[in-house]
C-alpha cells in the first residue's frame, strides 16, 4: 500500500511519546482530540475533508485510535501512523460512536483531557459527552498540543522552506502583473497560479489590497483598476503539507517617489536591527522594543500597537497562527527550532519575513529582495 504520510513513523512515534508524557504529568488517562492540527500532527491522519467529523482517542499509554468518515478510508489507511481506525457512515450518530470509542479505549471512569478551545468541540458536544459518560472527569488541556508544536523538527522546517519558495514565486508573479489599467483580479490570478505551480496546498493569493485599502490589514482582492503610483500591499500565505511561511512586501505600480523609497529603506533598517537581536535565550520583548522604538521614531506612527512576531507551523483553516506572539508584555524567550512571521507596518508600507531561530541566530526562510518593489522595472 502506497504511504501518503508526511513524516516517518518514527517521527510520529516520538510525537506521541511527547504528548503522552504531558498527559501523565497532568495526571490524565488520555486525551480526546478533535482539533485537526492535534490529530494530524500526533497521528498522521489527514484528508482535505478534515472539516468532516473525525477525532482521535490518545491514551496516556499505548497507541491512539481514530474515528473518521468511511469515505476517508483511503487516506486513513495511507496516512494514519498507527493501527486502529473506526469508521462512521452517513446517517449514523457520530457522537454516539465517539463515546463508544472512548469507553472502549479508556473506560467510563477515567480522567480525560479535552480541547475545549477547539472549533470542533462546541458546547453541545461537550455537554453530550458529559451526560453520556457521567463517571468521566473532563480536564481542559488548553494549548497542550500547540505548545508541543512550537519547536519544529528539521523535516517540518523543510516544508516551511518549500512554502517560502512558493511565497516568493507568488510575489514575483504579482509584481510582473501589477500594471496601470489592469485590475486586482488580474494580479491575484497571476499570484494564485504561481502558488499552485509551486505546490502550495492553498492557492491564495493571500492578503492583497491596493489603493486606500492598502492602508489597512487583511484586505482581499476586488475588481479595482490599478493606477500609476498606486500602492499594493501583498502578503502571500502558502502552505506545503499545511506548513506555512509568508512574507509581506509593498509594491508601487509603475513609479515611486523619493519619499516612499526613503521610508521603505528606514523600515527595512528597523527590521534588520530587530532580527539581528534574535537568538536563543533572548526575551521576545528585546526585538519587539527595537521595532516599536524605530517605528515611532519615523514620526509616521504615534503609538505602534501591532504584535511584531507570531509563531508559524502546521496550520489548518480556520487556524492562522500558533500561540506565541511578541508584544511589550510577552514573557517567553526565543529557542532553536521556533519559526515566526515577523513584521512591521506603517500606513500602507509593510515588510515582513518568516524566520527560523537557529542555535546562533536567525535563518530567513523567505529570501526575497528587501526593498520597495516597483512594477515595470524588472524583477
Amino acid at each position: 500500500m502506497t504511504s501518503l504520510m508526511w513524516f516517518t513513523r518514527d517521527e510520529y512515534a516520538s510525537r506521541l511519546a511527547r504528548v503522552q508524557r504531558e498527559l501523565v504529568g497532568m495526571g490524565l488517562d488520555g486525551l480526546v482530540a478533535y482539533q485537526p492540527e492535534t490529530v494530524t500532527w500526533t497521528t498522521g491522519f489527514y484528508t482535505k475533508a478534515y472539516t468532516n467529523y473525525h477525532m482521535a482517542v490518545i491514551p496516556a499509554e499505548g497507541q491512539p485510535s481514530l474515528l473518521c468518515r468511511d469515505v476517508s478510508r483511503y487516506y486513513a489507511e495511507r496516512t494514519f501512523a498507527f493501527d486502529e481506525v473506526r469508521y462512521w457512515t452517513d446517517g449514523q450518530d457520530q457522537d454516539e460512536l465517539a463515546v463508544a470509542l472512548v469507553r472502549d479505549r479508556l473506560g467510563d471512569r477515567a480522567r480525560l483531557g479535552i480541547e475545549l478551545s477547539s472549533w470542533m468541540m462546541p458546547v453541545t458536544r461537550y455537554r453530550r459527552f458529559g451526560k453520556a459518560l457521567p463517571g468521566v472527569e473532563w480536564v481542559d488541556v488548553g494549548d497542550l498540543n500547540p505548545r508541543l508544536r512550537i519547536i519544529k523538527s528539521p523535516a517540518e522546517i523543510a516544508y516551511q522552506r518549500h512554502a517560502a519558495r512558493a511565497a516568493e514565486a507568488a510575489m514575483t508573479a504579482a509584481l510582473d502583473a501589477a500594471a496601470p489599467g489592469r485590475n486586482e483580479l488580474d494580479v491575484a490570478a497571476a499570484a494564485t497560479a504561481a502558488l499552485v505551480k509551486a505546490a502550495s496546498d492553498t492557492p491564495g493569493p493571500g492578503v492583497f489590497s491596493s489603493g486606500e485599502r492598502a492602508m489597512h490589514l487583511h484586505g482581499g482582492y476586488i475588481d479595482r483598476v490599478l493606477r500609476r503610483g498606486d500602492t499594493i500591499q501583498y502578503e502571500p500565505t502558502p502552505h506545503v503539507r499545511h506548513y506555512n511561511a509568508r512574507f509581506m512586501r509593498t509594491i508601487k505600480v509603475g513609479s515611486a517617489t523619493d519619499e516612499e523609497l526613503r521610508l521603505a529603506e528606514a523600515l527595512i533598517a528597523i527590521q534588520d536591527e530587530a532580527l539581528a537581536a534574535v537568538r536563543p535565550g533572548v526575551a521576545a520583548t528585546v526585538p519587539d522594543a527595537i521595532y516599536r522604538a524605530g517605528i515611532e521614531a519615523t514620526g509616521k506612527v504615534r503609538c505602534y500597537t501591532n504584535k511584531t512576531f507570531y509563531s508559524l507551523g502546521m496550520l489548518m483553516t480556520p487556524s492562522h497562527a500558533e500561540p506565541l506572539e511578541a508584544t511589550p508584555v510577552a514573557t517567553w524567550t526565543f529557542q532553536p527550532g521556533m519559526v515566526f512571521h515577523s513584521y512591521l507596518l506603517v500606513g500602507d508600507f509593510g515588510m515582513s519575513e518568516t524566520i527560523h531561530v537557529t542555535e546562533t541566530g536567525v535563518e530567513r526562510l523567505t529570501g526575497y529582495r528587501r526593498d520597495l518593489l516597483v512594477s515595470g522595472q524588472g524583477g
